[in-house]
């Protein structure tokens, strides 16, 4: 440690670190534009200029290395007129349209100017102007005349995202920041960018010009998509949801979110929003109260199950959907009597239940991975903050390893890529174990071919070394020979000292299998019940057509049935359906989400339902009332949580109890070839809001996945 003198405060810092870090450590604020924390150091816009004593001239403090017994100080007359010549210099070219900026309001160079600027400008020559340019639909740069140059969205191109779209050209006044020859910024990450622009040039195309930034209320949410569980600020207007960004939570998504978290929210103001319970009356669709469609869906259960038996009823549910809203779904149908429901819509292999698979290890662990052996991922698209996570182990000295069917882009330096049918999978990763066993002289799980490429990737997992993972990704999870993967994964795992875990799909995969969203042993599977057969389906929050391993089949098989019950926030399902029942999307409800490490991350609402929009909780518990069902006396989503056997969440922590958790299995490895390809939602086809958001449907990934470019496949 090195001590230093800060403003008077004796300061101990670590070796290496700069003046701006000993400032941070005890809470003194050093004005400031291109420094960010997760950056690296550019000294571009040199507003963070201190004095140090014994230094001819003030130094930048993001720049300046600590050295023992430095004397800083930050607030000296010869600090502060520094700052404020900088400041001159900055808002020499601005074009001061403050009362028409998105940015107004919460911009880091409008904040500052208050506190360094002069009231009036000695410039008086023309100002420069920039031209527009057109970037794509998410974000707009309709104002780069603003810049100040501090190449913070460059860096995170560089450094976070893994790709260098926006760069500078020109020199000098002529300075711009662009992209390569027009091109668009298409980044899953790159909404970011909006977020670290200290001064307004980089904005939010569909948020433009439709609020200010005082007129919104600041509520926090959890993302319902991916497994990351990524924390929200749901900014809302009214009862209008406006805007989404970043909460910070280094545990889980530092202070970052994907794109598909921060523009999916245009689906929930959309005309497809089903805001009233409907029914369909000899092939027409009509608008009936909740008392008229509750009675109509129990009597109708109850005729099929007098009928038919309870087994003539299933359950299918989307693991986007909450855990409360996975439990009732849950207990309502095995009260009915039927052990039919399950989650796994685009499984191939239905295993026995042998724990709660998760991913092996924390979020947070994931940047610190030494070796890692992705198999059957598009790990940049599935999984963006995970695969942001792993881009900076690489940083660090970390090497990765992939088994996939489909070389894709993922914007990380892979070491070795093996690409192989998905058929060949399980061939192919025995191959990994028999070189590992060979290595350590041990016996192999079963005799593989060994090629260069898959010794490689054994000697980068048998290297010394801690942190190190086998990560099986959503075509992994969902392929026709997953336990064998899973059974391979477990015994690289035990020999090579690494973590074995998956990535998991949905917001809530962890949370379906706590709850125990999927068949007995005797019930039908997602596979079964999307085969046709069953005489009455509800159907929570699904869409099977785009959400199952069945595709367009799935709507004649489902016509088959005598009642189908869709209960989701849009118009969904309207070929094969009977009654639609609108239920609230995660930011008119209350709930929690379980990400893909076991943490269970609890929000409320953030703004009012829309129409007769209700809580999926509060019908499933009302419909268990009408059809005289014990145990369904629910007041809130807490006492639903409370109710759910074996959530035994640690103590100070959200942590599910590990003891419910395991990626063991105890089946064999079969490499007998199981054709079919494995069903992976393409990045913006994931779920079905992320599908109605117009904006993300307009980026180039969208329009490649309309093409049929999909993202994994063989």
């Amino acid at each position: 440690m090195i001590e230093i003198e800060l403003d008077g405060k004796k300061v101990s810092v670590a070796q290496g670190s700069t003046v701006m870090h000993a400032a941070e450590q005890v809470g003194t604020y050093i004005p400031h534009f291109c420094y960010h924390k997760k950056l690296t150091i550019a000294a571009n816009c040199r507003m963070c200029l201190v004095e140090v004593e014994k230094m001819p001239k003030p130094m930048p403090a993001c720049a300046t290395s600590v050295t023992q017994g430095m004397v800083v100080h930050t607030k000296t007359v010869k600090a502060i007129q520094a700052q404020q010549s900088v400041m001159e210099f900055l808002l020499i070219n601005h074009p001061l349209d403050c009362p028409i900026c998105d940015q107004g309001g919460e911009c880091q160079l409008q904040d500052l100017a208050v506190g360094y600027g002069a009231s009036a400008s000695r410039y008086d020559e023309e100002k420069r102007v920039v031209h527009v340019k057109d970037v794509g639909p998410l974000i707009s740069m309709q104002e780069m005349t603003r810049c100040i140059h501090c190449t913070r969205c460059i860096r995170f191109g560089q450094e976070i995202a893994g790709v260098m779209e926006l760069g500078m050209t020109h020199r000098g006044e002529h300075a711009e920041i662009e992209t390569f020859v027009g091109q668009t910024i298409d980044s899953e990450l790159s909404g970011n960018m909006i977020d670290i622009c200290p001064v307004g040039a980089l904005t939010s195309k569909p948020f433009r010009y439709s609020a200010r930034t005082w007129e919104l209320s600041r509520r926090k949410s959890v993302s319902p998509h991916d497994s990351t569980g990524a924390n929200l600020v749901v900014q809302v207007k009214g009862s209008r949801v406006m805007r989404v960004v970043p909460f910070e939570n280094e545990a889980i998504n530092e202070c970052w979110i994907a794109d598909r978290d921060r523009f999916s929210y245009e689906a929930l103001n959309s005309d497809q929003r089903l805001t009233a319970p409907m029914l369909k009356q000899g092939g027409v669709w009509k608008t009936v109260d909740w008392q008229t469609a509750l009675e109509y869906v129990a009597n109708g259960l109850q005729q099929v199950i007098r009928e038919h038996t309870a087994t003539g009823v299933g359950t299918l549910v989307s693991a986007h959907s909450t855990l409360e809203e996975l439990h009732l779904a849950s207990k309502l149908t095995r009260a009915l009597g039927s052990g039919n429901i399950d989650y796994r819509l685009r499984n191939a292999e239905f295993p026995v239940f042998e724990g709660v698979r998760y991913l092996g290890t924390s979020i947070a662990s994931l940047s610190d991975l030494q070796s890692v052996l992705v198999v059957g991922s598009n790990l940049r698209k599935d999984h963006p903050l995970f695969a942001q996570r792993i881009r900076q182990a690489v940083r660090k000295g970390g090497t990765v390893n992939a088994i996939t069917s489909q070389r894709a882009d993922w914007a990380i330096p892979v070491v070795n890529t093996v690409v192989a049918r998905s058929v060949h999978w399980v061939r192919t990763l025995a191959g990994v174990a028999a070189a590992i066993a060979q290595t350590k002289g041990v016996i192999a799980p079963v005799a593989a071919e060994i090629t260069p490429n898959l010794q490689a990737m054994a000697d980068a997992l048998t290297k010394d070394g801690e942190r190190k993972a086998v990560l099986l990704g959503n075509a992994a999870a969902h392929h026709a020979s997953a336990t064998s993967l899973l059974a391979l994964a477990n015994w690289i795992a035990a020999h090579t000292g690494a973590s074995v875990g998956y990535l998991t799909e949905a917001a809530n995969t962890v949370g379906a299998q706590l709850v125990r969203a999927q068949p007995d042993a005797d019930g039908l599977n997602a596979g079964q019940m999307l085969s046709g057969g069953l005489k009455a389906l509800l159907l929570l929050n699904t869409e099977p057509e785009f959400d199952s391993v069945a595709g367009a089949s799935a709507s004649s098989a489902l016509s088959t049935a005598e009642m189908v019950v869709t209960l989701s926030p849009f118009k969904a399902n309207m070929a094969f359906s009977d009654v639609l029942l609108p239920i609230a999307p995660f930011t008119e409800t209350s709930g929690t989400f379980v990400n893909a490490e076991g943490c269970a991350q609890s929000f409320h609402a953030v703004v009012k339902p829309l129409g007769e929009t209700r809580p999926a909780w509060k019908v499933l518990r009302v419909l268990a009332n009408t059809l005289g069902l014990a145990g369904f006396d629910f007041d809130s989503s807490e006492a639903v949580r409370a109710d759910i056997a074996g959530l035994a969440l640690q103590e100070h922590a959200a942590f599910v109890e590990r003891a419910l958790l395991s990626n063991q299995t105890a089946e064999r490895v079969h490499l007998t070839d199981v054709s079919g390809t494995p069903c992976v939602a393409d990045i913006y086809a994931l779920d079905s809001i992320v599908r109605r958001a117009s904006s993300l449907q307009m980026t180039a990934d969208a329009l490649h996945e309309s093409a049929g470019e999909k993202g994994q496949h063989d």
